[in-house]
């Protein structure tokens, strides 16, 4: 009775129990999978084929997975749904299949057409009879082949190909006699479908806005593809589209765009202008520069304003003509409308010149390119850094330059990683602190091979160089102490928490009262690295210390004074300003920059006005719906719902304070980053190899705007690179989850 017991309830054997839990998974994983091809994100087949779970009549447990077909109801098994839809509806066993693609023949005119193969592939007789993929779908004509012999006379009884006595190069002339045939068949007919004039100047608006909008990743070159041009005719547009992007379309879409930049602008009380590009140069050399230039207005949007070419690098008394050049082209005469400017590069030049020449001016350095400075001193100033850097670097140049033990690293490679290649090595020029990038490829390249170099130095082939050669002893060494790789771990984790944090940096784009906060988020990342990895916390807040000063600006403590949203209650009940978390000094700068930003008659109200906000701070309900928050439905983070309610408190609840509410106005809305619109990096190339024609600029500066101005309505800061690699890895992830759920099929 125990055995039946037994046998009666399969869940009791844990082998069963394991089984029926890989079915489940491959089930939910095939229908994951299908799932996505539906949404244009996988195989054509999945559209009829649908996985389904079949159950043991007598428990109901899950038997097994199979593949249905939609359209016949065939029932496979799902080992391998590419072969099954390749054997069931490829080769014409699923009847249905080739019904739902069949087209009749055209019963236009009784002169048999002549016939062309439809692919370059092979096919029987038969399949070529009763494809409807081809364009003259009727009675064949007799062939012949090279011996003049008659093969084929009628259709789809012989198993025998078509052969042309001319071979595959008389295909191209027999289409054409094809169309020849027909058109005298048919002279009025038209090769393709007839558009009415609206359609057409609608489709080539369309197909202008994707081209201007993608600013470079597509080419004008690419418009005069013959493949493109082929389909332009196909869909009855006309073929020369390069003209179309580059004439009169262009001048309107260029001048609506500016429009409405300039009346957005307009509208506004006052703005901040953000440029980078000064840095570096961004034509993938250090000869060419494209300089943008964005003005981020009070409600938290930005406009395009322009973008200027330069020879490389420039003097700082270069740029700051050109900053003020910029200021006084969008507001003339009323220059105090310019808050201030916030740029890459030029803080202790330029921008310092113009904030000390306009009392009313704040002029910031950006914060994304702070924490990527943070990484250079690291580099330069952090001796195990150095240390690490030049190990890795003996490691990867000795791998790659002996053949045999390059031949070793690359077959365990395939075996642990199922990829080989060389470590990445970067060139000379990278001794250089400021070129740090490819120094951290190299290091992420041996921590990825770590696995794979162990095994490497305990094989035969190496132990043999091992008794010959200095170097291969000491390379082993390294890779066999554990004290190297737990510096390297260190290093890389410490670049990779910086990189972090420049990434939320770029994407949140924060504004000038959160830069205090975010510096002392990094002091604490930078604690908890020193105490996980047991470095001495000394020489490392130095460094950081050393940064935060050459980037910090009073108005970063004067706007975290200011701005409700930090505002935090007192055991009192008040909301009031976290003078607390300032030192002593960075008090003195919020009193310092207030006086400077008001006239001299109404100083003293304004700092009264301050004393009052310090000891009162902001109704209670006011600050708590300041502070409110939700969570971002893209990335899942608790995020402000409201940014623009700090500056509005300040216009509305707030207007008693008059002095004190026209700075806080003036400062809550700046941005602390000059990151915006990201632009192209082979049509920046292309421009600047043409940058001495006048016609090809002027056509590449409205190409730029009218790509910035859509791209910033969108509220889309990425790159097409990017998105390319978010697409990528998006397929991989798919492959990915394929193979697992076919590797674990039982």
């Amino acid at each position: 009775m125990a055995g039946i017991n037994s046998n009666s309830n399969p869940i009791d054997s844990p082998a069963e129990e394991i089984a029926i839990k890989a079915l489940n998974k491959r089930f939910e994983g095939l229908v994951t999978v299908r799932n996505k091809a539906i949404k244009g994100k996988g195989a054509w087949y999945w559209a009829h084929l649908e996985p389904i779970l079949t159950k043991n009549p007598d428990n109901n447990l899950p038997k097994a997975v199979k593949l249905k077909c939609n359209l016949c109801d065939s029932i496979f098994s799902a080992s391998n749904p590419s072969r099954t839809a390749s054997e069931h509806l490829k080769r014409g066993t699923c009847p249905n299949f080739n019904t739902l693609l069949m087209k009749p023949p055209s019963p236009s005119s009784s002169m048999p057409p002549l016939i062309s193969p439809c692919s370059h592939k092979k096919r029987t007789s038969h399949q070529i009879g009763t494809s409807s993929s081809s364009p003259y779908f009727a009675q064949p004509l007799a062939f012949v082949d090279s011996h003049n012999q008659i093969l084929q006379t009628s259709t789809g009884l012989s198993q025998q190909h078509f052969v042309l006595s001319g071979g595959k190069e008389d295909l191209g002339a027999l289409a054409m006699l094809e169309d020849s045939v027909k058109k005298l068949k048919s002279p009025k007919a038209s090769p393709g479908p007839s558009l009415s004039k609206d359609q057409i100047d609608s489709s080539l608006d369309f197909l202008a806005d994707w081209f201007y909008e993608s600013c470079g990743s597509v080419s004008l070159s690419s418009l005069e593809h013959p493949k493109f041009k082929a389909f332009l005719n196909q869909v009855g547009l006309p073929v020369n589209l390069r003209r179309e992007v580059t004439g009169s379309r262009l001048d309107s879409k260029f001048e609506e765009a500016k429009m409405e930049s300039e009346a957005r602008i307009r509208d506004a009380g006052f703005f901040q202008i953000a440029t980078d590009g000064w840095k570096s140069g961004n034509c993938g050399n250090s000869e060419e520069s494209l300089i943008k230039f964005l003005v981020n207005l009070p409600n938290g949007t930005s406009v395009f304003q322009r973008a200027v070419f330069t020879g490389g690098l420039v003097p700082s008394n270069y740029a700051e003509e050109v900053l003020w050049e910029t200021i006084t082209g969008i507001c003339g005469n009323s220059v105090q409308r310019c808050v201030g400017i916030v740029a890459d590069k030029y803080k202790a030049k330029a921008l310092r010149n113009l904030e000390s020449q306009n009392h009313w001016m704040v002029n910031l350095s950006c914060q994304l390119q702070g924490f990527f400075n943070l990484i250079k001193d690291f580099s330069s100033e952090l001796p195990l850094f150095k240390n690490v850097g030049d190990n890795c670097f003996k490691i990867a140049s000795f791998f790659n330059s002996k053949s045999q033990i390059r031949n070793s690293l690359q077959k365990y490679q395939c075996q642990e990683l199922e990829l080989s290649g060389l470590l990445r090595v970067p060139p000379p020029k990278c001794g250089n602190s400021k070129h740090f990038a490819p120094i951290i490829a190299m290091m992420e390249d041996i921590l990825t091979s770590a696995r794979v170099l162990q095994v490497v130095v305990l094989d035969d082939s190496y132990k043999a160089l091992f008794l010959e050669d200095p170097v291969a002893r000491e390379v082993a060494e390294m890779i066999q102490d554990m004290r190297f790789w737990n510096e390297v771990e260190a290093i890389h984790s410490l670049v990779k928490l910086i990189r972090g944090m420049a990434d939320e940096i770029e994407a949140e784009r924060p504004l000038v009262g959160h830069c205090l906060p975010l510096w002392e988020e990094l002091r604490a990342r930078v604690k908890n690295w020193c105490a996980k990895f047991n470095i001495a916390e000394g020489p490392i807040e130095k460094i950081v210390e050393r940064r935060f000063k050459k980037n910090y600006h009073p108005a970063w403590s004067a706007a975290f004074i200011l701005d409700p949203l930090y505002l935090m209650r007192d055991p009192s009940g008040k909301y009031l300003p976290p003078f607390k978390c300032l030192t002593n000094e960075q008090e003195n700068d919020v009193d310092k920059l207030i006086r400077r930003l008001v006239s001299k008659e109404e100083a003293h109200i304004a700092l009264m006005e301050l004393m009052k906000w310090r000891s009162e701070g902001l109704d209670p309900l006011y600050a708590q719906a300041v502070q409110v928050k939700q969570r971002d439905p893209v990335t899942g983070k608790m995020k402000i719902a409201n940014p623009q309610s700090s500056r509005l408190v300040w216009e509305t609840c707030l207007k008693d304070f008059k002095s004190l509410g026209r700075v806080a106005v003036r400062l809550l809305f700046l941005h602390a980053t000059s990151c915006g619109f990201k632009c192209n990096l082979s049509f920046m190339r292309h421009v600047c190899v043409q940058g001495q024609s006048r016609l090809g600029l002027d056509r590449a500066q409205k190409m730029i705007f009218i790509a910035a101005h859509s791209k910033l309505e969108r509220r889309d800061f990425s790159s097409e690179e990017e998105k390319d690699a978010e697409l990528f890895a998006m397929a991989s992830g798919e492959d990915d989850m394929l193979n697992e759920v076919f590797a674990e099929a039982p």
